[in-house]
């Protein structure tokens, strides 16, 4: 045992806790996990609060100032239409399914951010570690690629919570879709041998030899100790690295997902999800339009719509998108009436979310808003329930026990999965 386990085991002696009663407890954690029918996560965030109206659920039989000032367009599910910002989505939304009853308590944004990262409403007392952290836990790394990412940085509320800190996700640092995109922390020195890393210590002395020339790389990796695994498994495979090159796509495969930051950001996800990343966090755009959202929206969704629905595409034909659930979601939607500054405001009453592949039903629409997208009508749809489904396809049981400081249990989700948006 780490002479940190041999700590906490002394400190469980103020709760009556003994090393025996630890056991037991670890041994009752609930069913091992065992891959589903999802193998990889790939999380859309959209930051901010995107609304509901604008994009999966318009309401184009509402008044104008329940409606919007945008159109829609149909879909290939008979009867759903999207957004008019949606034209190309509309047309793989076969492919999806579309849950209209999203909802929480939470419309401060870090709260909601939290609540939808987590599956669980925050707590002054406990920080709950997001799902990509969770899945991490559960499974750890496949073919020398940590088993959580987060494009282009870690997300709030995106972190390992009372997990430990190995379960971070590794953020890459850049972003894609610039000119100079290099991941962070992968690019040492062009005087550095990679070869020459025959294992972790190898690297960190090579890395210290270098520190007076390339100092900022050196100090950055003393300092982030769970940062060291993954880099060394990264830098001593060349498959690993390659999945972070996106110079391997075609001009026209960056031209089909588009040349910005959607479309970059899902072409590295797809290719790290291929060369076998468990969970990938991207975060896109800027969501929380209080004013002018009809130019604000049609600024972020358009791009978004082209490389929303090529992912989707591009994992259906290289036989991925079955075993890779690709979720769209924010912290919450936006109010159903537009505001005196032609924008709408925070709502967590109702919005919408999307799932596609991974185990899901295909053109199904899971929930109803009412007829101005005010609250929900039927079948709610709440985050705890949310991450216990997105658990539950991955093969982690919701019902078993993670430990929290002081050996205290905690479910992975204090829910059931919602089976009837499965496949």
């Amino acid at each position: 045992m780490k002479r940190r386990n041999f700590l906490q085991m002394g400190a469980l002696g103020a709760f009556g806790l003994n090393l025996a009663d630890v056991l037991r407890l670890q041994a009752s954690t609930g069913k091992p996990s065992v891959e589903g029918t999802a193998k990889s996560v790939i999380h859309i965030y959209l930051p901010g609060g995107s609304t509901h109206h604008e994009t999966w659920d318009p309401k184009y039989l509402a008044p104008a100032e329940y409606r919007g000032p945008l159109g829609s367009v149909k879909t290939s599910i008979p009867g759903i239409r999207f957004s008019e910002n949606l034209v190309k989505t509309a047309k793989v939304a076969d492919k999806m399914t579309i849950i209209r009853s999203m909802t929480h308590r939470e419309s401060a944004h870090e709260r909601g951010t939290h609540s939808m990262m987590t599956g669980y409403q925050p707590s002054p007392s406990l920080e709950y570690p997001s799902m990509g952290s969770v899945t991490a836990h559960e499974f750890g790394a496949r073919n020398n690629l940590p088993a959580y990412i987060a494009i282009p940085s870690e997300a709030r509320a995106g972190g390992s919570g009372y997990l430990s800190n190995a379960y971070s996700p590794f953020s890459i640092g850049s972003n894609p879709e610039s000119s100079n995109f290099k991941v962070r922390d992968l690019n040492l020195p062009s005087d550095v041998d990679t070869d020459r890393f025959k294992n972790r210590k190898s690297m960190l002395d090579i890395v210290d030899s270098n520190f007076k020339k390339h100092e900022k790389v050196s100090d950055h990796m003393r300092a982030m100790d769970t940062f060291y695994d993954k880099a060394y498994d990264i830098i001593s495979s060349p498959k690993a690295r390659a999945a972070f090159d996106l110079n391997q796509e075609s001009d026209k495969v960056k031209e089909q997902y588009g040349l910005n930051a959607a479309g970059q950001r899902f072409l590295l996800a797809r290719r790290l999800v291929e060369a076998g990343t468990r969970f990938i966090t991207v975060t896109y755009g800027g969501w929380d339009h209080h004013t002018n959202i009809k130019d604000n929206v049609t600024r972020q969704l358009q791009p978004f719509d082209q490389a929303y629905a090529q992912l989707l595409i591009d994992l259906e034909q290289r036989g991925l998108l079955d075993s890779t659930l690709v979720v769209v979601s924010s912290e919450f939607g936006r109010t159903p009436k537009i505001n005196a500054n032609a924008g709408r405001d925070h709502w967590p009453g109702v919005f919408s979310i999307t799932m596609a592949g991974g185990g899901v039903k295909r053109g199904f629409v899971y929930g109803k808003s009412d007829p101005n997208g005010s609250e929900v009508e039927e079948d709610p749809f709440v985050n705890d329930v949310y991450s216990a489904t997105i658990f539950h396809l991955l093969g982690i049981d919701p019902d078993k026990d993670l430990f929290a400081p002081g050996a205290r249990p905690i479910k992975v989700a204090y829910a059931k999965p919602e089976m009837s948006i499965l496949a």
